[in-house]
């Protein structure tokens, strides 16, 4: 899909522009959404440019990745999507400064970009020219991956009140199910992977941008780069430590299984404690012999029934005198 914005005094208007009709003289904005290939031919043919291909955003090489050509600007960055879902993923968008446009080529439609569209339509100043549509665009990328970490930061909280609380929050179960909980700090871990990931791609296009010699970045734009590479280090920063709490929550977690496996383990072994003194009574007893001790007496079943329990009932107290239950 072909969409050019062009400026307006109430602010950006969306074009659905035809192969055939030229573009408006005042475009500031050319956004490629799965372009097909007669549209990236004719984008190519009316700016001068060559947009890279899917093949080439992929290549993790700076040299692929940002660079200068014929006097415009190739920056490719990787910024993930979906998150509010089960399955976030990771996707490459091309940014070109060519002159006074801005091509964008993407193939996905995340939210930030469907987020700064509807501002930019109601203030005229975030779209004057293509230098500062691009910082728009980097900006609302960059605040939804903050707000993606906050996220994080907040569900890594509670997961670690959950796995370390008291068992006596839980009523009727002495044990509790970690298997929600793994699934949890995984895609936490998830997220904060894909995360850095972003982050690491924003941040080498910043400095690319900054160090740029061409004429279409402004003094303005230059200091709102400056701004943005010191939010996305700071971010950085904080996705790393969101990554160390990851691996500590996961640890803690696969802890606290082994733990409760081992208290069902000794629930079973203090079990058969208890039964296997009563066992070898009955079993005496039970034995197909004449002459045992109290067998025709009447009350003989009542001594050996007063053994079994006073054998059952003798490892309790010790167990619970050593403080074993």
């Amino acid at each position: 899909m072909l969409s050019v914005f062009v400026p307006r005094p109430q602010g950006i208007l969306r074009i659905e522009q035809p192969l055939d009709a030229p573009l408006p003289p005042d475009a500031v904005w050319i956004d490629l959404v799965e372009p097909t290939p007669e549209e990236e031919k004719a984008i190519e043919h009316a700016i001068a440019i060559n947009i890279p291909t899917r093949e080439e955003m992929r290549e993790i090489e700076a040299s692929n990745r940002l660079y200068e050509e014929n006097g415009s600007l190739y920056m490719t960055a990787t910024i993930v999507t979906k998150l509010d879902t089960d399955l976030p993923q990771s996707t490459q968008v091309t940014f070109i400064l060519a002159n006074t446009h801005l091509i964008t080529n993407r193939y996905t439609d995340p939210l930030p970009f469907r987020r700064f569209v509807a501002y930019a339509e109601t203030h005229p100043a975030a779209c004057s020219n293509a230098t500062l549509l691009l910082v728009g665009l980097l900006e609302s990328i960059i605040n939804r991956i903050a707000d993606v970490i906050e996220r994080v930061a907040a569900d890594l909280d509670q997961i670690s009140n959950e796995v370390f609380a008291p068992p006596r929050r839980y009523r009727r179960a002495t044990t509790r199910d970690f298997r929600q909980v793994l699934g949890r700090v995984g895609q936490s871990g998830e997220l904060v992977s894909k995360a850095r990931e972003s982050l690491v791609s924003l941040g080498r296009l910043l400095v690319f941008a900054q160090q740029s010699t061409g004429t279409q970045i402004t003094q303005e734009a230059r200091a709102r780069f400056r701004t943005l590479s010191r939010d996305v280090i700071a971010m950085s920063d904080h996705a790393s430590f969101l990554g160390d709490k990851v691996a500590f929550v996961l640890d803690a977690t696969l802890g606290m299984v082994t733990i409760d496996q081992n208290n069902i383990l000794k629930i079973f072994s203090v079990v058969t404690v208890f039964l296997l003194p009563p066992s070898v009574i009955a079993g005496f007893y039970g034995m197909n012999f004449q002459h045992i001790p109290w067998l025709n007496e009447p009350w003989g079943w009542w001594v050996a029934l007063a053994m079994m329990v006073a054998s059952s009932l003798g490892p309790y107290f010790w167990f619970k005198r050593r403080g074993w239950l």
